[in-house]
């Protein structure tokens, strides 16, 4: 039996790898799914335990903000915040600094993923009118996003799960994650302005931007003031109570969903069920493996030969290396049974987000950007988003190392 859960666990972690397997038309969610059968199909895994293998705390606060983030999709919200940024009368590296400060503080409460999502197509719209180039921009809203939603348990999925499997505070993390991610963001500005150095000008001069709307940007704003009610409300009591996390932010998702307006069915059709299933399939295949000793053991051999993973050095480069191989998710859930420091969480949490930036292909944000920006003739290719996703990674983590080495001394 343990060779049956290597040979799906191994296929499957391939699959992260690669996007895909050879001769399959699957995704990464396609794979995981497959993994997930597999593991119960041959009975290395019984039903009650793949259900219990999976962490549903996680999946029911991934849903919740999934569904407070379509209803501020749905209000207008984020295409709004993104034209009045634009027709700011500020120079073009004051409007990039605008536009990084507004995108990690909407990622660092809706999800990075959904905020690139709505404010790309917007963004290239604006820079046109500007007659601004919009590459730098665009790599500055994906850089920024990651960097935000670094901020917060709720940024980004990978964070929601460190922070619902290790228990870990909300308002705790904030605080240790606040000065690593501010710090980033000045860097992410310096580099991406330096990088630029004045070819901010698409073509001919300068112009003010002009505000365009469709019906499908149009602000609602009673849609808009109801989620970001119900947003507040659900970070105060993250902040100030001790309540639940989960349920608080699935009640909230429950209010949301009783309009008169906005039916349900085009808010719950905004929620990315792929990735809730790539979740549950991902949470099955690993617990398949935990049944299996071997990560336990394999954890040992690596700290007899002098590699102990639960400390924070193996660790950080442990989660660097893992998150630009089978992404961070995967990472995340490879190596949170070996999360046994103090700073473990903190560790995980900042270091798998802000290796996201290395590449297009290290994290979801940066991809719908990039996509984003295809469909609208403004081509992004790996080399062009390598020359400032490899600084700004190597800068922010350096810092984030930093910070954390500092941390540590201090907890020791």
């Amino acid at each position: 039996m343990t060779s049956t859960v290597l040979a799906v666990f191994g296929l499957v972690y391939l699959g992260m790898i690669l996007g895909g397997l050879p001769f399959l038309q699957l995704d990464r969610t396609g794979i995981a799914l497959l993994g997930a059968i597999a593991v119960i199909g041959s009975e290395a895994l019984s039903v009650d335990e793949a259900a219990q293998a999976i962490h549903l705390p996680t999946l029911i606060l991934l849903f919740a903000f999934m569904v407070v983030s379509a209803q501020m999709r749905l209000g207008g919200f984020f295409a709004w915040v993104t034209r009045k940024l634009a027709a700011l009368p500020i120079e073009p590296p004051l409007l990039l600094g605008a536009l990084i400060v507004a995108v990690a503080g909407l990622s660092a409460v809706f999800s990075n993923d959904v905020v690139c999502l709505a404010v790309a197509p917007v963004l290239i719209d604006a820079c046109e009118q500007r007659r601004l180039d919009s590459v730098p921009y665009l790599l500055a809203l994906a850089c920024a996003a990651n960097i935000g939603s670094a901020a917060t348990l709720i940024g980004n999925p990978q964070n929601m799960l460190i922070g619902q499997t290790l228990a870990l505070s909300f308002a705790g993390y904030a605080a240790e994650a606040a000065t690593p991610v501010l710090i980033g963001l000045v860097v992410t500005w310096g580099l991406i302005a330096a990088h630029t150095r004045g070819r901010w000008r698409a073509a001919g001069q300068a112009v003010h931007a002009v505000e365009r709307r469709d019906d499908s940007e149009t602000l609602d704003r009673w849609q808009t003031a109801k989620g970001l009610a119900v947003a507040l409300l659900i970070l105060l009591s993250f902040l100030f109570t001790s309540w639940p996390r989960d349920v608080v932010a699935l009640t909230g998702a429950g209010v949301l969903l009783m309009s008169r307006n906005l039916h349900s069915s085009k808010m719950l059709g905004l929620v990315d069920w792929e990735l809730l299933i790539l979740f549950m399939g991902l949470f099955v295949v690993n617990g398949a493996l935990q049944k299996t000793g071997l990560p336990a053991e394999a954890v040992a051999a690596l700290a007899s030969a002098g590699l102990p993973l639960a400390q924070p050095g193996p660790l950080f480069g442990a989660t660097f290396v893992l998150s630009n191989i089978v992404s961070n998710v995967p990472a995340v859930m490879l190596l949170l049974p070996v999360a046994q420091h103090a700073l473990a969480g903190p560790l995980l949490a900042l270091v798998s987000t802000f290796a996201g930036n290395l590449f297009i292909v290290g994290s979801i944000a940066n991809i719908i950007v990039v996509d984003a920006a295809a469909r609208r003739g403004v081509r992004i290719d790996w080399r062009r988003h390598a020359r400032i996703g490899v600084p700004v990674t190597l800068a922010t983590l350096a810092v984030t190392a930093a910070y954390l080495w500092l941390r540590v001394q201090a907890v020791n």
